[in-house]
């Protein structure tokens, strides 16, 4: 069953911007528009490591399987658990994947899959 993408605005900036944009927000001198981005990146760079090709895979892995844990996920994959767990540590830091623990297992839920890139 092919689900509705799940979209996510992503923002470029340097790291001054953002925090300026930050500390703007908390005094509310300025308010965040619907559909401004939630999550930044300081370069281009860093953005493509964490939303690589293969990283792109897993998130839809994740969406249409919804495995019930990270061995599951590795099954499904083929990818090691440990290296599996690094990456779904660094999207979970982005806001990209949302990990759930369940008595003694961390479930992966994938919070996009789809992406707008807003340079900045």
């Amino acid at each position: 069953m092919r689900r509705t993408p799940k979209f996510l605005t992503i923002g470029i900036a340097p790291r001054q911007a953002i925090r300026a944009r930050a500390l703007a927000i908390a005094k509310g001198t300025i308010k965040p528009r619907p559909g401004e981005p939630k999550v930044w990146f300081t370069s281009m760079k860093s953005l493509a490591e964490v939303l690589s090709d293969d990283n792109r895979a897993l998130l839809r892995v994740i969406r249409d399987t919804q495995p019930e844990s990270i061995a599951m996920l590795a099954q499904a994959t083929g990818r090691e658990p440990g290296n599996l767990s690094r990456t779904l540590k660094t999207m979970s830091h982005y806001g990209i994947v949302e990990m759930q623990r369940n008595n003694n297992t961390v479930r992966p839920v994938a919070k996009a899959t789809e992406f707008r890139i807003v340079a900045a």
